[in-house]
């Protein structure tokens, strides 16, 4: 409830003008939140100048000191003072605010931060004597000569100290040492080319490295494969898809994971415009989107994606930390990210990440060995023959469908006859060589539910209902996009009172609704009247359904809410049509199952994002026997 007492009084107010030293503090209070906030300032700047090693350091969380060491191209000593004047920069000209290439252009960072601590600036360009300045709480020194070889050295000490009340707004010191590591880690993924130190020398000053990243060699997509491994870990780029498209002047490179890597928030989501780091709702949502036909709502896929294109096709000064972006075209940025990524999975076909193999190996614990030596330890008998392994698995598949029917089914079963001895291949002739699936041969099923599979480098556990339900839900899912999504027609139509603004919104997507069978349209005022809905979802409330849309539209540009509910639907009925768990297979529809699961797109996770697979390496295997 708003106060009696007016924020103003009742005499007249007087119009001032500020001095710069309020002017600066202003301005620190959008550009420097916390000591991360001064960091990302600093690194770009030396960024922008060129350089290609950047060291920070930092002591108790950026609080007490910051400093920032680079080889960039260096300040002449006659510019150090207007370098930290507001608004003096070397970056634009002023001409055009849309043509930018550099991440600073506002010329806001330095004199902001020299007004909120104390900041010193040594610094020497090529054909120049160092030179040094220091800015007090918004007072300016005078520049005078210094020692560097070249570059420049930012050091910012007691940050806050001249607006006190923003201290206690501070995290811990070990929190903000987080916020100033993931700003590193992002910057360092938008420039693999660039060696980046980060140091924490908090206490004695001797400091420990943070976080080392090498300047990486090579084309642009190994350059960034190998910096994602330093940054991201190599699980995650052993389990990426590159991704590569372009269109109409926007062009989409980057890596995106596998949905079996996901995750339970959105924090491996990493997404960069123009080299520029960002946190933007339209980017999001269009990865999201790309994925939600393989993950469950509490997961989130993981990705660096980059966005580049001409500086006129996107606005980055709509924020004053320069963390969000505005294209001129929203709807041509989202469907390249969701195009591009579907058409990667796609192209991944049954693929699983490699992650839940080690965590399958990880729930296996070999007992404890002891110091006895056994007769396979011995030199020479660790393991057959390659020519006896090759024998041996072409030898099981042909009497295999006559020995499957009732091994691992029921305790208590009598155990199938042997069969036919296996003659080895005449001296001097090579067995002939078993077909080299990638989801190997059937060998059998356990628990009436599991497929064991040899493959030619270990072995295979198929979940046989989750891997058939995918399979039906692929086979639902290409017949409705050929045959298009039915519509069932209300028999009185349901009018839908909405806002003006939202009314406008949903007739604008009216068609790409009718597509998915919703048909609506326009009935006068802010109304609208329902007229059609999706056959196959049954008896609809259609009020609550457009009201979904509309949530749907709140969160990104598009809606997916219609279509998710549809196969939602698909993914039910694919479920109750698939094979089902204690349903005893022989070994031809084992092996039929297989082939079919390396024959289609998106075999390697169900409808909810769990793998349908697990893959154990023969190594891995050995390791468990302590064979290796």
């Amino acid at each position: 409830m708003p106060s009696p007492t007016p924020n103003i009084s009742e005499n007249r107010p007087v119009i001032r003008q500020l001095d710069d030293s309020a002017i600066n503090r202003i301005a620190a209070g959008e550009v420097v939140e916390r000591p991360a906030s001064a960091v990302k300032e600093l690194v770009e700047n030396a960024i922008d100048a060129g350089a290609r090693r950047i060291t920070v350091e930092y002591a108790d969380g950026g609080k007490t000191m910051i400093r920032v060491t680079d080889d960039g191209c260096g300040i002449a000593p006659e510019d150090l003072a207007l370098a930290l004047s507001r608004h003096a920069t070397s970056k634009i000209d002023g001409s055009d605010l849309l043509d930018i290439h550099t991440f600073g252009f506002r010329g806001e960072a330095l004199p902001s931060l020299g007004a909120v601590g104390r900041l010193t600036i040594t610094s020497r360009a090529s054909g120049f004597d160092g030179a040094e300045i220091t800015v007090d709480g918004g007072r300016m020194g005078e520049v005078r000569p210094a020692a560097l070889n070249s570059g420049t050295i930012v050091t910012l000490r007691d940050l806050f100290f001249a607006t006190p009340a923003r201290l206690k707004f501070l995290r811990t010191d070990r929190a903000e040492a987080q916020a100033i590591g993931d700003v590193i880690k992002r910057l360092a993924m938008a420039e693999p080319f660039v060696r980046f130190v980060l140091r924490d020398v908090s206490g004695d000053g001797k400091g420990r490295d943070v976080f080392r990243a090498e300047a990486e060699q090579g084309d642009l997509f190994e350059a960034l494969h190998g910096r994602l491994a330093q940054v991201l870990g190599r699980e995650f780029a052993e389990n990426s898809l590159p991704i590569d498209a372009m269109r109409e002047g926007l062009h989409l490179t980057g890596f995106a994971a596998l949905p079996t890597y996901s995750r339970g928030s959105a924090v491996a989501q990493y997404l960069f415009v123009n080299g520029r780091p960002v946190r933007d709702k339209l980017l999001t949502g269009a990865l999201r989107g790309a994925y939600f036909d393989f993950l469950s709502r509490d997961r989130h896929p993981a990705a660096a994606l980059f966005v580049e294109c001409p500086p006129t096709l996107v606005d980055v000064n709509v924020h004053p930390a320069k963390s969000e972006v505005r294209f001129r075209d929203p709807g041509l940025a989202r469907g390249l990210i969701v195009s591009a990524l579907r058409h990667a999975l796609a192209e991944a076909g049954h693929r699983a990440s490699t992650t839940v193999a080690q965590a399958t190996l990880g729930a296996m614990q070999p007992e404890p060995q002891g110091a006895r030596v056994y007769q396979m330890d011995r030199a020479g008998m660790d393991r057959p023959s390659p020519a006896a392994r090759q024998a041996a698995y072409n030898a099981q598949a042909p009497g295999f469908a006559e020995t499957a029917g009732v091994w691992g089914r029921v305790e208590g079963t009598p155990m199938p006859e042997a069969p036919a001895p296996f003659t080895a291949a005449p001296e001097g002739e090579e067995a002939a060589p078993a077909p080299d699936y990638p989801l190997g041969t059937a060998r059998g099923q356990v628990h009436e539910n599991y497929i064991i599979a040899q493959t030619a480098s270990g072995m295979v556990i198929v979940d046989q209902h989750a891997a058939h339900e995918r399979l039906v839900y692929e086979k639902l899912k290409r017949q409705m996009e050929t045959n298009g999504v039915a519509a069932q027609a209300l028999l009185i139509p349901e009018i839908v009172e909405l806002s003006a603004n939202d009314c406008a919104r949903l007739l604008e997507l009216a068609d790409e609704l009718a597509k998915l069978g919703l048909g609506i349209e326009a009935f006068g005022g802010s109304a609208i009247a329902v007229r059609e809905t999706p056959a196959i979802l049954g008896t609809v409330n259609a009020r609550a359904l457009i009201l979904d849309v509309l949530d749907e539209l709140d969160e990104g540009d598009s809606s997916n809410i219609v279509q998710a509910e549809i196969e939602a639907i698909l993914s039910r009925v694919a479920c109750h049509g698939s094979i089902r768990s204690g349903r005893w297979m022989r070994a031809e529809e084992m092996n039929a199952l297989l082939r079919e699961m390396e024959a289609t797109p998106h075999s390697g996770q169900c409808n909810h994002g769990r793998p349908t697979y697990v893959e154990l390496k023969l190594a891995d295997i050995e390791r468990l026997f302590g064979r290796t």
